[in-house]
C-alpha cells in the first residue's frame, strides 16, 4: 500500500461512539498530516465549513443529530471531488446504495480492522494524490520530455486504481494496474487491438457505454464530465473475462479540454453488496418470489397504470391445504421444500409481467395486469390442477390449495383489494377446498 499518500492529508473523522473515536483518531492520527474529529455529521458538517482544506471525510453512518451520509450530501453539493470513507456496522438493506449515490469511495466495516481502513483512504485519495503530483512535474503532456515522462511513469504505477492519460482522445500513458487489467505488455499493444478504452465499456442497464452516445454529437469523455458522480459508472471485463464494476474519475489536467488524467476505481464490491442487500429487502429468501414490501411498491404502480389506460387488474390469493397438518407429520424440512416447489409451480404458470409474492407462511398472492375477472379464474385454476398433479419423490404426500380470485372496481384501496381475494378464499376452503372461488359482491 502506498501509505506516502496520506502523510500529506487532513482528515475530517466523524464518529459517535466515544471509545472508537478515540482509538480510531490516535491511528489516523499518526498516518496523516492532520486530523479534525467530530463526535456527530452536526458537528462534522460545521467543521468541514470552517476547514476548507480537508482531502478525506472518513465518517460512520449511523450518529444522533445528524448521520454520516446525510451529512455527505450536504458536503458533497459544496465539494463534488471530496473522497468519502465509511465505517459501518449498518444493515439497513438500503444504506450501500444510498452511499453509492452520494458518492462514497470506499468503505470500512465494523468492528473496524484498521489494516482495512487505510487501505480504504488511500483508495480513496489516490486521484488527489496523482492529480498533486502530475501539477508538480508540471510538465506538458505533448513535449514527450524523457524526464517528465518518466516522472509522469512513476507517478501513475503508485496508484492502485486503473488510471491513463489521454490526448484528445488519444491514450498517451497508462500504468501498470491498466496492464495488468487487461493482459497486455505495453500501450502499444492495447491500442493494436482497441483504439478506445471506451469501446470496452459493456452495454447494460444502469452502466454507461458507447452505445448511450449513439446520435450525439460528443465525445464519451465529455459525456461523462456531465454526469453525476454516482451515474459514472462502467463495466468492463478483466483479463480473466471477468466483468468488474467501476467509477470513472475525469481531470482536466491542464484546463483546456484536450489533455485528462482518468482514473477508474473498482467499486465490484460495493455494487454486489448493494444489489445483494437490496435483492434480500425485496423478496423472500425461501422461495425466491417477491415479498409483501415488494408488492406495496409493484401494487401502486399498477393501479395507477390501470387507471391511467383503464385496463383490468386482477388478483388471486391462495394457500396450500391442511399445510400444518403437513409440517407436523413431516417436518419444516419437507415443508420448505413444498414451499419451494409451490413458488416454482406458480412462477411457469404465469406471464413475465405478472407478480407473484409470497405472501405469508404457506399463503401465497398473484397480480395480474390487464386480466379481467375470467382470465383470472382461468390462470388460478391453471395453478391448481399443476399443485394437484405435481408428483415428486422428495414430497411424500399430494398437495392442493384454495384459491380466491378478484379484480380491482373503482375506489377498491389495496387493503379493499386483497380483503375481496380473501373472502373470496375463505369460502373456498369453507366449501371444500382444492377449487377456485371469485369474489362476488
Amino acid at each position: 500500500m502506498n501509505k506516502e499518500i496520506l502523510q500529506n492529508i487532513k482528515v475530517l473523522y466523524v464518529e459517535d461512539e466515544n471509545d472508537v473515536r478515540e482509538f480510531t483518531g490516535k491511528t489516523i492520527k499518526a498516518i496523516v498530516k492532520e486530523i479534525i474529529v467530530a463526535k456527530d455529521g452536526k458537528e462534522g458538517l460545521e467543521k468541514f465549513e470552517q476547514n476548507q482544506d480537508i482531502d478525506l471525510i472518513v465518517t460512520d453512518i449511523n450518529m444522533p443529530k445528524m448521520g454520516g451520509l446525510e451529512m455527505c450530501a450536504e458536503i458533497k453539493q459544496k465539494s463534488p471531488e471530496i473522497p468519502i470513507v465509511i465505517t459501518s456496522a449498518h444493515n439497513d438493506p438500503n444504506f450501500l446504495k444510498k452511499a453509492i449515490d452520494v458518492g462514497v469511495s470506499a468503505y470500512a466495516m465494523k468492528p473496524i480492522d484498521l489494516y482495512q481502513l487505510i487501505e480504504s483512504m488511500i483508495k480513496a485519495v489516490e486521484p488527489i494524490f496523482l492529480r498533486r503530483q502530475l501539477e508538480e512535474v508540471n510538465l506538458s503532456l505533448e513535449e514527450k520530455v524523457e524526464e517528465g515522462i518518466q516522472k509522469i511513469k512513476s507517478i501513475l504505477d503508485a496508484q492502485d486504481n486503473i488510471v491513463f492519460v489521454s490526448s484528445s482522445n488519444i491514450i498517451t500513458n497508462v500504468n501498470k494496474k491498466f496492464l495488468e487489467f487487461f493482459k497486455t505488455n505495453s500501450l502499444e499493444e492495447f491500442l493494436k487491438q482497441h483504439s478506445c478504452v471506451s469501446k470496452l465499456f459493456k452495454k447494460e442497464r444502469g452502466f454507461f457505454s458507447l452505445e448511450t452516445l449513439e446520435g450525439k454529437d460528443i465525445t464519451w469523455i465529455e459525456y461523462l464530465q456531465n454526469l453525476n458522480e454516482v451515474d459514472r459508472v462502467v463495466k468492463i471485463a478483466n483479463n480473466k473475462d471477468i466483468d468488474r464494476v467501476f467509477t470513472v474519475n475525469i481531470d482536466d489536467y491542464e484546463h483546456n479540454g484536450e489533455h485528462f488524467v482518468i482514473s477508474l476505481t473498482d467499486i465490484t464490491e460495493l455494487k454486489e453488496k448493494s444489489n445483494l442487500l437490496e435483492y434480500q429487502a425485496s423478496h423472500d429468501l425461501l422461495t425466491g418470489l417477491f415479498n409483501r414490501q415488494k408488492f406495496h411498491e409493484i401494487f401502486g404502480k399498477e393501479i395507477r397504470r390501470d387507471k391511467r389506460y383503464e385496463n383490468d387488474l386482477s388478483l388471486i390469493l391462495f394457500d396450500i391445504d391442511f399445510f400444518k397438518n403437513f409440517n407436523d407429520e413431516f417436518g419444516h424440512n419437507i415443508g420448505d421444500e413444498v414451499l419451494k416447489f409451490i413458488a416454482n409451480i406458480v412462477t411457469k404458470s404465469v406471464r413475465e409481467h405478472d407478480t407473484v409474492v409470497r405472501w405469508g407462511g404457506e399463503e401465497f398472492l398473484v397480480l395480474l395486469p390487464e386480466t379481467n375477472i375470467q382470465g383470472a379464474i382461468k390462470v388460478a385454476e391453471k395453478i391448481r390442477l399443476a399443485i394437484e398433479d405435481f408428483k415428486s419423490d422428495e414430497i411424500p404426500k399430494s398437495i392442493t390449495a384454495s384459491f380466491g380470485v378478484t379484480t380491482l372496481h373503482e375506489g377498491d384501496n389495496e387493503e379493499e383489494f386483497i380483503k375481496k381475494a380473501d373472502m373470496a378464499l375463505y369460502k373456498a376452503k369453507k366449501e371444500g377446498r382444492n377449487r377456485v372461488i371469485s369474489y362476488t359482491a
